[in-house]
């Protein structure tokens, strides 16, 4: 990965697939319903709130999952409501995968005949016609790989050539299961826990995919996990390895060092830090509060300098 750090502070938007054009600093949905998996579910007005300023503010990237509910709110529904007929340049990414257990957290996996009624249930919620783009999440919590993806992923790879979907992800995914899926048809993105795996970082920048870090149960840095905490969440926050030199009170401690001295939040320096790591980057902080939204998004204008970085690096 050549690109200069620095220069990275000016490259705020991402060609998806090649042909959507995103901001780097999107919106992700999974704590509009509620805030965990097995939390009281928010009010459907707070939702639709927050989702009409997020675009307000530019957020033209917002990531979804017919699993993001709780009783009867349901993201998907909450961004229909509020957005529906949408902008020209939005672009909504979902996953599938994932099948919700009795207790309402997801709790097994689809079969592949189970796959296509997930996408016809998202583009009915959503009120679309074709799926900007489609994940297919794997496994649960567990790090990826140890199973084969290529039957499920070629349910998605033939819904695409239908034409409901237009582009193709992967989450919770190792190198060799990417090289499966890729094998099968074209991938925009991947959708990954932030780990220390430089190595498919490099290969989805290399190969102009979006890296997309999603929200770990513990360790390290990261913007998802530090959103969560303001909230209440009892996760720890996200993995960045050595890009942000390791986790626990350590990083903390040089997020509130640089945090302090830039006049910022910890969650607006640990969204330009995600940012600063590489060009195929999106970041996707979620949340269900409008003060912690108009947090985040404003860590788009926030620059890191170098002695910032390193002190962050540790």
């Amino acid at each position: 990965m050549a690109t200069d750090t620095m220069s990275l502070m000016t490259i705020t938007t991402f060609s998806l697939g090649g042909d959507l054009t995103i901001n780097r600093l999107g919106f992700g949905a999974m704590r509009l319903a509620s805030g965990t998996f097995d939390g009281p579910a928010r009010a459907p007005e707070t939702g639709v709130a927050v989702l009409r300023r997020a675009v307000e503010l530019g957020v033209n990237h917002i990531d979804t999952a017919g699993f993001y509910r709780r009783g009867s709110v349901q993201a998907n529904e909450l961004i229909r409501t509020a957005l529906a007929p949408y902008p020209d340049d939005l672009v909504i990414a979902t996953k599938v995968g994932p099948l919700l257990g009795p207790q309402g957290v997801p709790t097994h996996q689809a079969t592949p005949e189970q796959l296509r009624e997930l996408v016809e249930a998202d583009l009915q919620a959503l009120g679309l016609d074709r799926l900007d783009l489609v994940y297919l999440r794997v496994g649960g919590m567990s790090p990826p790989g140890g199973e084969s993806i290529a039957e499920r992923f070629a349910v998605l790879a033939d819904l695409r050539a239908q034409g409901l979907i237009r582009h193709l992800g992967v989450s919770n995914m190792d190198a060799a299961q990417l090289a499966e899926a890729r094998a099968i048809a074209p991938i925009a993105a991947v959708q990954n826990r932030y780990t220390a795996d430089m190595a498919l970082l490099a290969e989805c920048e290399d190969s102009g995919i979006a890296y997309v870090p999603y929200f770990p149960l513990g360790g390290g840095i990261s913007p998802v996990g530090v959103a969560a905490s303001q909230e209440g969440a009892t996760a720890g926050t996200a993995g960045s390895g050595s890009s942000a030199g390791g986790g626990g009170s350590a990083g903390s401690e040089r997020l509130g060092k640089v945090a302090a001295r830039l006049g910022a939040t910890t969650a607006q320096v640990a969204i330009a830090l995600l940012l600063a790591t590489s060009p195929s980057v999106l970041a996707i902080p979620g949340t269900g509060s409008l003060d912690h939204l108009e947090e985040n998004l404003a860590a788009d204008d926030l620059s890191l300098s170098e002695q910032d970085l390193s002190d962050l690096r540790g």
